[in-house]
């Protein structure tokens, strides 16, 4: 089968992510006698300089790994938690309805750097500083600059001068939009991660010391002074359409820490699928797998109309379970024995007929029907309500046409039979504003929570967003074998789960089913504000071809055709047992790259 690139084969390494830069930091991790752990952790630092419209410093990550020392499969779980004060009581007084999906009053906990530290700290080899410099570097010297970066600046340099005028000062350099490809800097970042690694270092030359040093630094030092500091005393413009305050103080930074987590696990033929728990959407990919066990996928062509269609319809249904029963563990139970259990999928599955739903249908489990039923009217009062950006100030008209942040992507497998697929996100240039001290931004996650009570993800201290970020790893016959990811919010499952099917269904291999026609649906409430919903919604990459396309639309679908290498921003890895790694990574928007040898 053609292929826009190779699928990079080798056996020293193999990194793989959503942009070129970071793909060879972490290569030369590798290089330097690092693991895939110290590998990740530099990638991650580099995406947060070259993809700031996706990913920053005050953002949040969730990983999944196996370890070649511990044997074990674990989940890293950098997602910060709702401050203190995050109280649906407080966020009505201030006259909202939905949390906005920009702005202070949207943030939580900044997870990915005490995740990144506790990593690099049980599991990496390298020092902080190491890991720390590439990043550093393209921050000081500069970066060629994203296309779809300076389009984001370009969309929202107005209402960045009028309303936020410290992110105007560092991503609109000289009162002017950066132009693509050239270089871009932000030295006071680099400042800032620099005064990281001496307060770490100030602890001695003990690896581990340092890096608890830097963790200090961050979480009840300078940082969390810094951010406590800018929280209170700015009062920021959102989406809402009015100006407000955050409620994150040091003490949230200070009383909170990543930790690891047990895996959510499906068998399905001879795979072992792991995720996030429901804490986040990785269930919804298991759960699909569980619905699409009763069909003889092998038999459907890799981008027939058929294969298509039954996808996105058993994903509509797991989706929609998502819904009614996800929300942080911690907090509240979630059923997820009997969403993933045979009996419930094999009634679940009788759902799925050859036209295409139109509705939203939750599962019925016994003890959760008054909870289903609260989502459900949830969701009507809300379709009931005007959702756009309210608000008559011209600055906000900008705002509306802006992208909305997305992901990033990392997957790494190293010679030494570690593997790790991580999803960082948030703390977008678009999320909120700069912190002048720092250089960077606070992240949106809050607007996940809902402001309504005794729902699985309504808002309340402490608690965890339900979020999107779901990385996987694949286990083969018995052995760790395969880790994979793609930004995409809501979509990141569904693509995720065309790459899995093709490859273990079709025998495609990485690249292969990458390069393939791509698909989703925007069918079920969105994640982000403001939580639209398009049912029996279908968008689908012109290449399926006319065929494919006019078979989708006779079985009901709402076809929305995107242009060819628009849809889906998917890379892989994966290790053979005879220790051949593989590396792909997707062609579309020319950014993501696999690299290794």
């Amino acid at each position: 089968m053609f292929t826009t690139r190779p699928e990079i084969l080798g056996t020293f390494g193999i990194v793989t992510s959503t942009h070129w830069l970071a793909s060879a930091a972490g290569m030369a991790m590798l290089e330097k006698g690092g693991n895939a752990f110290d590998a990740c952790v530099a990638s991650a630092f580099v995406l947060q300089v070259v993809e700031p419209h996706l990913v920053g410093p005050s953002g949040e990550v969730p990983a999944v790994f196996y370890s070649a020392k511990t044997k074990k499969v674990e989940v890293l779980c950098g997602q910060g938690t709702a401050p203190a004060g995050a109280t649906i009581g407080h966020y009505k007084s201030e006259g909202l309805k939905l949390i906005p999906g920009n702005g202070l009053l949207a943030t939580v906990v900044p997870g990915a750097f005490d995740a990144w530290m506790l990593l690099l700290r049980d599991h990496g080899l390298l020092s902080l500083r190491e890991v720390l410099e590439p990043a550093i570097y393209y921050a000081e010297h500069g970066h060629p600059l994203l296309p779809r970066v300076s389009d984001t600046i370009k969309g929202l340099k107005e209402f960045f001068e009028a309303e936020w005028p410290t992110t105007a000062a560092v991503f609109l350099p000289g009162g002017e939009v950066p132009k693509p490809r050239q270089l871009f800097r932000n030295p006071q970042l680099a400042d800032t991660w620099k005064r990281i690694i001496r307060e770490g270092e100030a602890k001695g030359s003990d690896r581990e010391a340092q890096i608890e040093g830097a963790r200090n630094a961050f979480y009840k030092g300078f940082v969390a002074e810094a951010v406590d500091a800018f929280v209170r005393r700015t009062e920021v413009m959102d989406q809402s359409g009015s100006r407000h305050r955050g409620v994150l103080t040091a003490h949230d930074m200070a009383n909170w820490q990543a930790s690891y987590d047990t895996p959510q696990t499906y068998e399905y033929h001879n795979f072992r699928v792991n995720k996030i728990r429901p804490w986040g959407q990785g269930p919804v990919f298991l759960q699909t797998l569980a619905l699409l066990k009763g069909f003889d996928l092998a038999t459907m062509g890799p981008t027939s109309g058929e294969f298509v269609h039954t996808v996105v319809e058993a994903m509509k249904i797991a989706f929609a379970d998502r819904e009614a029963y996800y929300g942080d563990p911690d907090f509240i139970d979630v059923p997820i024995q009997a969403l993933l259990s045979d009996a419930y999928n094999d009634e679940r599955r009788k759902l799925i007929t050859d036209k295409a739903s139109f509705d939203l249908r939750p599962g019925r489990i016994e003890g959760y029907e008054a909870q289903v039923e609260r989502t459900l009217q949830a969701l009507r009062d809300l379709s009931t309500t005007d959702k756009k950006v309210s608000g008559g100030e011209p600055t906000l008209q900008s705002m509306r046409s802006a992208r909305r942040g997305d992901t990033v992507h990392i997957d790494v497998v190293d010679r030494f039979g570690n593997m790790i697929a991580a999803m960082p996100s948030g703390g977008w240039l678009q999320s909120s504003p700069v912190i002048p001290e720092l250089g960077f931004m606070l992240n949106s996650r809050a607007q996940m929570f809902w402001l309504e009570e005794n729902l699985p993800a309504s808002l309340a201290p402490g608690k965890r967003p339900r979020t999107t970020l779901t990385p996987t790893l694949a286990e083969k016959d018995g052995e760790p074998y395969m880790v994979f990811g793609s930004p995409g919010g809501d979509q990141q499952e569904q693509w995720q789960m065309l790459l899995f099917l093709r490859h273990a269904h079709h025998g495609l291999n990485l690249q292969e089913a990458i390069d393939l026609p791509m698909s989703h649906t925007a069918h079920f409430p969105s994640s982000f504000y403001p939580r639209e919903q398009k049912p029996g919604h279908l968008m689908a990459e012109e290449t399926y071809g006319a065929a494919v396309l006019d078979d989708l639309r006779a079985r009901g679908h709402e076809v929305e055709v995107a242009p060819a290498w628009t849809v889906g921003r998917l890379v892989a890895a994966s290790r053979d047992k005879d220790g051949m790694l593989h590396g792909a990574a997707t062609p579309r928007l020319m950014q993501a790259y696999a690299v290794g040898r």
